[in-house]
């Protein structure tokens, strides 16, 4: 049964509060949503009520900037939307976003329609700030089913994808053609790979040393953190500990490293700078390669497979109508207007970000056949999610992961602190 969803205001605002410290412990894996905004709209104007048009009403669709073109092109599909509605909408880009939409919603007239992130999605329902999307979403078995996991909390289906993306492997062509190296599949060609194409100062592997990067290690030996429902740490495991030993000796033999020891802002740019010859991003890395690098020869593979087979993290962000919207009918058609095949497919076709109906893989992959692998990767992928006040136990987790990296920390002593963390916080 879905819990309540009728909240005081003194605990949605401390509950957004909680959300907001959240995003802030769990930034990395975010894939720096908020950068760039250029939105300057923020207070009371994200929370203003909606007016009356002679034919309809005007929505509001509140969310953060990824950038001049993407914006551009969502207004173009939110402009056609004004067409042939009898309603007109706007979108309202804030910088700041998670600050800026703890506010709207805790003032108690919110935009019509708004960003929600499917690591923010339990904080908000147990917040009591969403109208729940089961019955109100058009064609929503056609979303893959990874992604409509994301964004079910107790039993609930809360928001459809706006689009999401996936962790893969990506490797510099030319280095592994030097090296006589094939794109790995599975751990051990990995293992094999990283170290055939260490080189000097290049490491064979540059990533990230946290959680939404070691977690799809852990996915692929059959690990996890907790059980499905939320209510059993399952870090302390035999699997988990074959995990981060693999990638705890991939790092003490010199072949993996971090951006920070190849003094790179993130495993991207290390990449692009020729420093690391393979990295595991997700699409948003396609974007900085193309702009910032452009001479670096590169592709896509799926993840290497571990002992229990594939895993990857899926990342993605719905389009969420606030319980307290007051034109809930109407936001729902815009919402669903926007996750309809033809506007999904006109937005993704332009941008590495992918649609989240199944029904348009095909067009999608046409349209980047270089991508296939990010794609592939939803198949299989879990979302980045866990419950409310579990961001204590994720900076433990990232804390020793990042020990682990340096070799300063055991796997068997960080999984065993990682589980005492989390047993209280699920009630054990």
């Amino acid at each position: 049964m879905p819990r309540s969803t009728t909240t005081h205001p003194t605990r949605l605002a401390a509950l957004l509060t909680a959300a907001a410290m959240f995003a802030a412990a769990c930034g990395g894996s975010n894939f720096d949503d908020n950068e760039g905004n250029d939105g300057a709209a923020t207070g009371a104007e994200n929370g203003d009520a909606p007016t009356d048009d002679a034919d309809g009403v005007s929505l509001t669709l509140m969310g953060f900037s990824s950038g001049t073109a993407e914006d551009d092109a969502l207004n173009a599909i939110i402009e056609s939307y004004s067409e042939q509605s009898s309603n007109t909408a706007r979108f309202n880009p804030v910088p700041e976003y998670d600050t800026a939409l703890q506010a709207a919603l805790a003032g108690g007239s919110p935009p019509d329609v708004i960003y929600v992130d499917s690591n923010r999605l339990p904080d908000l329902v147990e917040a009591g700030a969403l109208a729940p999307a089961d019955g109100q979403v058009e064609n929503e078995e056609d979303f893959y089913e990874s992604l409509r996991g994301a964004f079910t909390y107790d039993g609930t289906f809360w928001c459809p994808p706006k689009d999401f993306s996936t962790l893969a492997l990506v490797y510099n062509v030319d280095m592994l053609d030097e090296a006589g190296v094939e794109p790995p599949t599975d751990w051990a060609e990995l293992a094999e790979a990283a170290e055939a194409l260490t080189d000097g100062d290049r490491a064979g592997l540059v990533l990230g040393a946290e959680y939404p990067r070691w977690g799809a290690f852990m996915f692929q030996a059959g690990g996890s953190v907790t059980d499905d429902e939320f209510t059993e740490m399952t870090i302390d495991s035999d699997e988990n500990r074959e995990a981060f030993n693999f990638l705890a000796q991939l790092h003490a033999d010199g072949y993996a490293t971090t951006a920070t020891e190849l003094d790179a802002g993130w495993p991207g740019e290390a990449f692009g700078q020729e420093r690391a010859a393979m990295t595991i991003e997700g699409n948003w890395i396609v974007g900085a390669l193309q702009n910032d690098f452009p001479d670096v020869n590169w592709a896509v593979a799926e993840l290497p497979v571990g002992p229990a087979g594939p895993g990857t993290f899926v990342f993605t962000v719905c389009y969420a109508v606030p319980a307290a919207s007051e034109n809930q009918e109407a936001a729902w058609d815009l919402v669903n207007y926007l996750v309809s095949q033809e506007a999904l497919l006109e937005f993704t076709e332009q941008f590495p970000v992918m649609p989240g109906r199944e029904s348009l893989a095909g067009d999608w992959t046409d349209a980047h056949p270089d991508l296939g692998a990010f794609l592939a990767g939803a198949d299989y992928a879990r979302p980045f999610q866990f419950i409310p006040g579990f961001a204590g136990v994720l900076d433990t987790l990232n804390d020793g992961i990042q020990g682990i990296a340096a070799g300063n920390r055991e796997a068997d002593e960080v999984l065993q602190q990682v589980g005492e963390a989390g047993s209280p916080v699920l009630g054990q």
